[in-house]
């Protein structure tokens, strides 16, 4: 009665440690995908919340002026043109807030362009 019951539990051991590895895999394949749009003079959404360690790929589009987003601590600098579109990927390895900001002059408005990172365990 008791071996089967260790046999059950090395059973169900091994395939949670199979479960587990494939998802980790996963999700460093197919980092997790946040929209951002910037126009004068604001981002929207203007937080976001990421996970620590887990691949994040910024699609930063432009609505109107060329734009840029820069967040210190997480090696973010982005440039965007005028109507167009740019990408860029980061990982954060440590948590907290990280503020950010445009940083391409974009009018009057600029310096009221902020951004801000939330990583989460």
């Amino acid at each position: 009665m008791r071996k089967k019951y260790l046999i059950r539990m090395l059973c169900v051991g091994v395939l949670l440690t199979f479960a587990l590895s494939l998802s980790c895999a996963y999700a460093a394949d197919n980092p997790q995908r946040i929209e951002i749009t910037a126009k004068q003079f604001e981002f929207m959404p203007s937080e976001i919340t990421v996970k620590k360690g887990e691949p994040v790929e910024l699609v930063i589009k432009s609505a109107d002026v060329a734009h840029g987003l820069r967040v210190n601590g997480l090696n973010i600098d982005a440039k965007v043109p005028a109507g167009g579109t740019t990408t860029a990927q980061f990982t954060a390895n440590k948590t907290g807030d990280f503020s950010g900001h445009c940083s391409t002059f974009c009018g009057k408005g600029h310096g009221k362009m902020k951004f801000k990172v939330h990583v989460v365990d």
